[in-house]
């Protein structure tokens, strides 16, 4: 059911999938989709569960293998390693970037708690950092969020792009968080308000 969830929200889209063509597409009758899964709800949860999962065990992998590195060379190879996953393919990253937003409140309830932790993550990872001294002493929790919804939005331009040429890479993605993180974390000139 996973792989055939995987296809058919990936190309065609979550909304525009039915169950009959789920089952169709698995093999398996609706009687037993609804007896193992029980909604279409409850698959796209399953399936980018089971993607967040594989890149969350691809992340601690490498924050254990970086743990010397500077903070980033650690978020960014965390966040390539998490891409890695999430954006393997083309179907794979509209699944987990684009057709989970906004199919209901139990499914964005799933991915405010993904963001919690990822949040959670590049936020002790820039405190560690400041108390290296890499980085100024401050409150990172908007910092972690901006870092989040600069990944977020270049992925979901990746999965937009169609015209040959401005393909965007996972690799394009990390020079830019890479960026985005020196300059968020360099020490900053306070803005006098007008």
């Amino acid at each position: 059911m996973i792989d055939a969830a995987l296809e058919l929200f990936g190309t065609q889209g979550y909304s525009s999938t039915s169950i009959e063509r789920l089952c169709a597409t698995a093999n398996v009758s609706t009687r037993s989709f609804y007896e193992d899964i029980g909604s279409r709800e409850a698959l796209l949860i399953a399936l980018v569960d089971r993607m967040n999962t594989a890149a969350l065990q691809r992340l601690d992998e490498v924050l254990e293998r970086t743990h010397d590195e500077p903070l980033v060379v650690r978020v960014v190879e965390t966040f390539r390693a998490f891409l890695s996953v999430t954006c393997r393919d083309r179907r794979a990253a509209r699944v987990f970037y684009l057709e989970v937003v906004g199919v209901s409140p139990l499914v964005e309830e799933w991915r405010r708690a993904q963001r919690r932790q990822i949040l959670t993550l590049i936020t002790s990872e820039a405190q560690r950092a400041a108390e290296r001294g890499e980085a100024e002493s401050r409150g990172f929790h908007l910092f972690s969020l901006a870092v989040i919804g600069a990944v977020n939005s270049l992925a979901q331009e990746m999965v937009h792009s169609t015209v040959p040429g401005e393909a965007i890479s996972v690799d394009e993605i990390c020079d830019e968080i890479a960026y985005l993180i020196e300059s968020g974390l360099s020490t900053r000139t306070p803005v006098a308000p007008s």
